[in-house]
């Protein structure tokens, strides 16, 4: 087993609005190896994006992480001072953002943009000013290394680029000039949130190759957060299916694929155009979760075909499919009776201990409050 180089442990972010607490990450774990690449999928809403910005400490008020941990080799990152949050921020982790165009300043070249980057981390702690002869090397070696990268990512007459305003840029070289700006400093970390979504199709495939053969030849670690599971198949080593603010299943990209075990997967699964269908789509029934009045029990049971009575009353926890595959899951527990892979008495003890958790709640005065 690799060395893990970011664990995210029970982590819940909140954001306080008048309206109340709206909790868009609700208790997701997981971990990421070096080398590897994580894919992070769910409908929009789901809390994706927001678990990227806790790990980047970026969240905008009022969002809030109320309690859980994050740590980068070891450092834990939730309540770290900004200052300290600024030395990794960028240099060990670092995030490409979904629109290219709203994320780059229109009114400095992208030389400059490029350059001040690579400058604000290329200055060591505790120095005192510095000569303007320093300075003026230093900013020289930026600006060679801003080419150097720019060539990485494929953009071609780096001299006339750098000089140029991101106007003058297509939405793919865009993206391209934004995966630089997020390599220059070579970080451990990459989080790229959604960077293909503005993108058409062939773009999109030719960014993620491109994050592939970069993600191989500096090998660093990337999360990737998308809808879109022909993403994930085509560049995912592991794959954490969201919904609602929690993890429900979690794998290897094969074992997701091809053992699926949470209704959700199965529903996102099937959703996928398919040619012998004639392009008919096959949606997820339902509407997304209130966030202001989430189900006591699963929070998927409500659009879940196969939900039971313990669905609603009672979370379930992650379960141990196999060494490669966990899903939070209550007919998973019945399958595997049905299969004959566990006992009855097997079954009715998991299901057992659900029970006391309700009746424990319920003898608590919790009535039906919710959870």
């Amino acid at each position: 087993m690799q060395e893990k180089i970011l664990e995210v442990k029970d982590l819940h972010t909140s954001f306080m609005i008048p309206a109340g607490e709206v909790k868009s990450v609700n208790g997701v774990s997981f971990s990421l190896e070096k080398g590897k690449i994580l894919g992070i999928v769910g409908e929009s809403g789901s809390g994706k994006s927001v678990t990227a910005y806790s790990i980047m400490q970026i969240l905008a008020y009022p969002g809030k992480i109320m309690s859980g941990s994050i740590k980068y080799n070891g450092m834990e990152l939730v309540g770290l001072p900004e200052k300290k949050m600024q030395e990794l921020r960028g240099n060990k982790i670092s995030i490409i953002f979904q629109d290219p165009m709203t994320c780059l300043n229109p009114v400095y070249t992208i030389g400059n943009q490029l350059v001040e980057a690579i400058m604000i981390h290329s200055k060591k702690d505790g120095s005192k000013q510095k000569k303007q002869k320093d300075e003026k090397s230093l900013k020289e070696l930026a600006k060679e290394k801003a080419k150097k990268m720019l060539e990485l990512v494929g953009i071609n007459d780096v001299d006339r680029r750098l000089k140029q305003y991101p106007f003058e840029f297509s939405g793919g070289m865009l993206q391209r000039i934004m995966i630089a700006m997020a390599l220059v400093c070579e970080p451990d970390v990459l989080i790229a949130d959604e960077p293909t979504t503005a993108l058409d199709v062939t773009i999109q495939a030719q960014i993620l190759e491109l994050l592939k053969s970069i993600q191989q030849r500096m090998g660093m670690a990337i999360i990737i957060i998308t809808h879109d599971l022909g993403v994930v198949a085509q560049i995912c080593d592991e794959v954490d299916i969201m919904y609602a603010g929690k993890i429900v299943e979690k794998g290897t990209v094969d074992e997701i694929f091809y053992n699926p075990q949470h209704e959700y997967t199965k529903g996102l699964l099937k959703s996928i155009p398919r040619i012998k269908n004639d392009g008919a789509l096959v949606p997820i029934e339902g509407n997304p979760v209130d966030v202001f009045a989430l189900p006591r029990g699963c929070s998927f049971a409500p659009r879940c075909k196969e939900c039971m009575e313990i669905c609603l009353e009672e979370y379930p926890e992650m379960l141990k499919v196999n060494d490669e595959h966990f899903t939070a899951c209550f007919k998973f527990i019945q399958s595997m009776y049905e299969a004959k892979k566990i006992t009855k008495d097997q079954m009715n003890k998991y299901m057992k201990v659900a029970e006391e958790k309700i009746n424990s709640r319920t003898e608590g005065g919790e009535g039906n409050e919710r959870k």
